[in-house]
């Protein structure tokens, strides 16, 4: 086919050929035309030019539709050496409007709005992306997914970035946890790469290191005893600070943190994760919070389980070597020396560890409440007759006959008349004296009066008398008592306010009847909380209670008699709640009438026949409780301030009242609280803070300022 159309294009006439080679330059120079028309070139500049007229004519030159906001004013000064593409231009135009505080939304039917930099951010500015992130000082919104690191504590490190005054602005999305950046895309791109480091600073792994001889908890607890120590002294940020937990099932360290951070820590592990030197199997366990006395049962107990369970696993052969463990307890430092073979030490360790802990502390207040109320009224009236002829009721404050009986008694009764003397002849020669009055006896009377409470008023007329009684009596008492205590947890604790009162157990006498031997017990009355505490999961609080409040009620035929109130239970309580135990609420209405038959029941007159005595009575008992846990040494300062400070106010608020009809200079006051153990001053303090000085031991004349005056003087003396 070449050859053919060779010798076509040979044999052709020559016209023919000129026709063809015209055709093809003027079809290469079209190409030639158009390929420089699409590549066109600008070369910008303006001096002193208003803004408007730049920005209409980069319109006209990119063949953009411009609107401009009334608000757009000031005047453009650009020289250009370089030819610009079509893009440069309108970079270029980008540039000059951000310089000048004003921004360009490009929109989608190729208009261009030109407006200010602050308000662009709320305009329908476009959303970029990875594929397209926009490029120069175009206004673009982008949104960035952040992964290891929290928005939150990220978002004010880029708002310092960011021009938060004009067209810039981050707002971060806590829930999505991603960062929404509007501005430049300069800006934002730059934006984007600084979340990306931070992003990958913040990617932290997790790598289990498996230990072959050293245990994982003892491991942690050394690794954090260093980390805190060192971010003490140095202020190391949390953030290289690794994470590490032991995984005690496998004996591994789970270590989770910062690559560079994890590899220190799988260094430092590795190094101490090595056979120890000695062959010595014996081992001192100092315990901080248990007794080694209580710990050495339990350690036997678990290292039989451990031999037992290892004779099992061996199918029940006993093993050649026999494994002796023997656990003692040193009482003066409360120590545990324990010997026995690595693994059986390893086991061991770890029991030790798990239960010489911190014990919670749990303080039980009680409140106990008790309101009684009580009032009684009699009415009566008695009759009294000389002839013996008497009405007489006993409900009432004073029998009528008693009444008699006094009267009578507090009489005078006349003196015997003086006799005659006479001789042997009867004849009368004198007279004796007259005796004298004898006085009547009162002690019956104020018996009887002093037993009426009340108005007692009585009337004798013509052989008759009359005794009107009313009586009212009215009791209130109210009893408020808040015992507390605080205890260990699962210890029983005690409290006690009130007194030992004997109480007769016995007697005996002697042979001759006379030293009788009596036996007295003592027994404790008042108010009596009893409480052994159990802390459980969370905030609640097992609490076996033994409540009592006791008084004495009074004398008997045989002893005294005791109010006794009791509450014996078991309750489950929130850690700061209040329960309530139990109560009384009782309520005793008594009325006694006694009264002559026919006449008591005489309406209005039958009063004067009869006497009434009614009462009531009203008792509201209620015992509260509330533990509240104390786990720390914290709370339990906070809580012994609070209780400290209570009665320190007390204590200012009776000082302010004042005592009557004595000084109030030598009340006592508690000082403030101080959370530090307050000490007498030492010497050197003392003088220091005095601004004293010592005192001599020579003589007065001594510490005169001429040495030769003092000599003279003291040789004086």
């Amino acid at each position: 086919m070449i050859n053919l159309s060779m010798r076509q294009h040979f044999s052709a006439p020559w016209y023919k050929r000129v026709l063809t080679a015209g055709l093809t330059v003027v079809m290469m120079n079209t190409v030639l035309f158009s390929a420089y028309t699409s590549a066109a070139k600008y070369s910008p500049n303006f001096k002193d030019t208003e803004i408007a007229e730049f920005i209409n004519i980069v319109g006209k030159n990119l063949n953009k539709t411009m609107i401009v906001d009334p608000n757009v004013r000031g005047k453009v000064n650009l020289r250009t050496q370089d030819e610009l593409t079509e893009q440069q231009y309108y970079q270029v135009f980008l540039n000059v409007l951000e310089v000048s505080g004003f921004a360009a939304v490009e929109m989608d039917n190729n208009v261009v709005k030109v407006i200010r930099n602050k308000d662009a951010k709320t305009s329908s500015i476009p959303v970029v992306g990875d594929e397209n992130p926009g490029i120069g000082d175009e206004m673009v919104t982008r949104v960035v997914e952040v992964k290891n690191v929290t928005v939150r504590e990220l978002t004010p490190l880029l708002r310092q970035l960011s021009d938060q005054a004009g067209g810039g602005n981050v707002v971060d999305y806590s829930p999505a946890n991603v960062i929404m950046l509007t501005g430049t895309a300069a800006v934002v791109n730059r934006l984007v790469n600084i979340i990306e480091r931070v992003d990958k600073a913040g990617d932290q792994d997790v790598q289990i290191i498996k230990l072959q001889y050293a245990s994982a908890a003892e491991m942690v607890r050394i690794i954090e005893a260093m980390n805190k120590s060192t971010q003490g002294k140095s202020g190391t940020s949390t953030f290289l600070i690794p994470k590490i937990v032991a995984d005690e099932r496998t004996n591994s360290v789970i270590v989770s943190g910062e690559s560079q951070a994890r590899a220190r820590v799988a260094k430092l592990i590795s190094r101490l994760d090595s056979e120890l030197e000695t062959n010595g199997n014996t081992r001192v366990y100092y315990l901080k919070y248990s007794k080694a006395e209580d710990l050495v049962k339990v350690l036997e107990g678990v290292s039989k389980s451990i031999e037992a369970e290892n004779s099992s696993s061996q199918g029940g052969k006993q093993s050649s070597k026999k494994r002796n463990v023997s656990i003692d307890a040193h009482e003066d430092t409360n120590t545990l020396v324990i010997t026995a073979q690595q693994d059986m030490l390893r086991s061991l360790e770890d029991v030790i560890r798990k239960l010489d802990v911190r014990r919670a502390q749990v303080l039980v207040e009680a409140i106990i409440v008790e309101v009684f109320e009580s009032d009684g009224v009699s009415l009566g009236v008695q009759w009294f007759s000389e002839e013996g002829g008497f009405t007489q009721f006993n409900n009432g404050p004073a029998p009528i006959s008693a009444v008699a009986a006094a009267a009578e008694s507090a009489q005078t009764t006349a003196g015997d008349p003086g006799s005659f003397i006479t001789n042997s002849l009867g004849e009368i020669i004198g007279q004796n004296p007259a005796g004298n009055d004898i006085k009547g006896d009162y002690s019956l009377a104020a018996t009887l009066l002093g037993s009426v409470s009340g108005g007692m008023f009585g009337i004798m007329k013509n052989g008759w008398g009359a005794i009107i009684q009313a009586v009212s009596n009215d009791t209130n008492s109210n009893i408020l008592a808040t015992p507390s205590i605080t205890t260990l947890d699962n210890e029983e604790a005690h409290f006690l306010v009130g007194q030992e009162i004997p109480i007769l157990t016995g007697s005996s006498t002697g042979s001759n009847n006379g030293n009788p031997f009596q036996t007295v017990e003592r027994q404790e009355v008042g108010i009596k909380l009893t409480v052994t505490p159990q802390v459980n999961e969370g905030s609640g609080v097992q609490l076996t209670i033994e409540q009592e409040v006791s008084s004495v009620s009074g004398a008997t035929g045989v002893d005294i008699s005791i109010n006794k109130r009791e509450i014996k239970t078991v309750v489950m309580a929130d850690s700061g709640a209040t329960v309530v135990l139990g109560g009384l609420i009782d309520e005793d209405v008594q009325e006694s009438v006694q009264k002559v038959p026919l006449l008591g029941d005489i309406p209005f007159i039958g009063h004067l026949f009869k006497s009434t005595t009614t009462s009531t009575r009203k008792r509201n008992l209620m015992v509260f409780i509330r533990p509240t846990i104390i786990r720390d040494g914290k709370m339990m300062n906070e809580i012994s301030k609070d209780k400290y400070n209570y009665i320190r106010a007390t204590e200012i608020r009776k000082q302010e009242e004042g005592l009557s009809l004595m000084s109030d200079e030598k009340m006592p006051l508690l000082p403030e609280w101080n959370d530090k153990l307050a000490l007498p001053p030492s010497f050197d303090e003392y003088m220091k803070g005095s601004q004293l000085k010592a005192p001599s031991l020579l003589p007065p004349a001594v510490d005169a300022k001429d040495d030769n005056s003092s000599t003279s003087d003291v040789k004086e003396q």
